[in-house]
């Protein structure tokens, strides 16, 4: 979603934020407990849907920052296409998404926050029971290829769970 060409995330607890104060929020919350350790995950899930005959889909990424073994905060945001996908090209684009987002929000996050505070991981939604099996080391190549790390379900928790929660 975009408001004036400016990205917005929805929290569950601060409701729609500009992609500056999503990056203020997480630097808030590690601020808080600096002495833990802390998991960043980007995650994205899809749905499709026909609404009056028009196939479309939703897109939703996933920010989470898991202060491990004491919560964490999360961030998401919805892209609309009126598009019909086949699984192989749906699990290819969620992927794209969140590699494409994380390109941009890294670089703005670690402009506040040292990467040396977070480990950061991209969730892919595929796993090793169900149609995706076979997409597993595709996707993982691309997500380690642009230099990131992959988890896939059942620990991709970022795409299948808190992204799925608002598809």
């Amino acid at each position: 979603m975009a408001k004036n060409g400016k990205m917005t995330f929805f929290s569950p607890t601060k409701g729609e934020l500009p992609l500056n104060r999503v990056t203020d929020e997480i630097t808030n919350f590690v601020g808080e407990d600096s002495h833990s350790t802390y998991r960043l995950v980007i995650g994205t899930d899809s749905q499709a849907k026909r609404l009056n005959g028009v196939a479309e889909i939703d897109f939703v990424t996933a920010i989470v920052i898991h202060r491990q073994g004491s919560g964490g905060r999360y961030f998401w945001r919805k892209k609309r296409e009126k598009k019909t996908y086949v699984l192989r090209e749906k699990i290819y684009t969620e992927t794209l998404i969140s590699l494409n987002f994380a390109q941009k929000f890294i670089p703005a996050l670690r402009g506040k926050l040292p990467a040396s505070k977070y480990d950061l991981e991209i969730h892919v939604d595929v796993g090793p029971v169900g149609p995706t099996r076979d997409m597993i080391k595709e996707v993982v190549g691309m997500v380690n290829g642009n230099g990131y790390v992959a988890k896939t379900k059942p620990e991709a928790y970022g795409a299948f769970v808190v992204a799925d929660k608002h598809t």
